[in-house]
């Protein structure tokens, strides 16, 4: 399945490539003249529940509330989020809150910070991105903007005891994040063999052949986000109506 994404940095919605987002060297493929809430719209009309509002640093809290609001419980939103500021983006009308650094401390993970999630909010509305980049032939998981890797490998057995304390994950491929040059097939297939719930994988998404080959090696568990390559994001890969078409053929 199609997940869409608003993903807003300094306030307007932009598509970055993801491992620049820590550098002074930050690019920028794409800088909508559209809100965030026009993108809330759009997907509410055409029944894209489950995208996800990304947060790209601070001072973006007022254009991800006009998205919630424009599409209540139908988007996912992250960026900053602990256990005390979550409940309040539920109640903006997020139908899940994205988190991610809060729960790792000092490169490990913080079970306690991610067990006292659990009860601000519940498992049910809770997904944890655990995005990651390559290191030594394994997938670690990067927090802080992508920059900083932890100790967290991604394997079956770490998303067996994560899916414990959510309802869904999302992993973006950070090496390829933005680049619109191709999956990473080998982290898909993984995916697909690993992950006991719904995950959404993002990152180098370049064709409509691309949300294909997810739908199959991710065996119907992994659904794909596209962005740089969207029409509606300035791509020129991948028709937005074309994905919507793929959804509705796939319920």
């Amino acid at each position: 399945m199609f997940r869409p994404c608003i993903d807003i940095h300094e306030g307007k919605v932009k598509q970055i490539v993801g491992g620049t987002l820590g550098d002074t060297g930050l690019r920028t493929n794409f800088v909508s003249e559209k809100s965030a809430a026009w993108f809330a719209e759009l997907y509410q009309r055409d029944g894209l529940a489950g995208g996800h509002v990304i947060m790209l640093g601070a001072g973006n809290e007022i254009a991800a509330r006009s998205a919630l609001a424009a599409f209540p419980g139908g988007l996912q939103v992250g960026g900053g989020m602990d256990a005390s500021n979550a409940p309040g983006w539920l109640d903006a009308g997020a139908s899940h809150v994205i988190v991610t650094s809060w729960v790792f401390r000092g490169g490990r993970v913080d079970w306690e910070r991610l067990g006292d999630l659990g009860k601000a909010i519940g498992k049910d509305r809770l997904v944890l991105d655990l995005s990651c980049r390559k290191r030594g032939g394994e997938y670690f998981v990067v927090t802080d903007r992508w920059q900083k890797f932890t100790e967290l490998v991604l394997q079956a057995e770490t998303l067996e005891k994560f899916s414990q304390f959510c309802a869904e994950f999302l992993i973006h491929a950070v090496d390829v994040e933005g680049l619109s040059q191709g999956i990473d097939l080998e982290l898909v297939e993984k995916l697909g063999r690993w992950t006991p719930v719904s995950t959404t994988y993002a990152g180098g998404a370049n064709s409509f052949a691309d949300l294909e080959t997810v739908t199959q090696l991710g065996q119907g568990k992994v659904d794909l986000t596209i962005g740089s390559a969207l029409d509606i994001f300035g791509g020129r890969g991948v028709k937005y109506d074309d994905c919507v078409r793929f959804n509705r053929r796939q319920k």
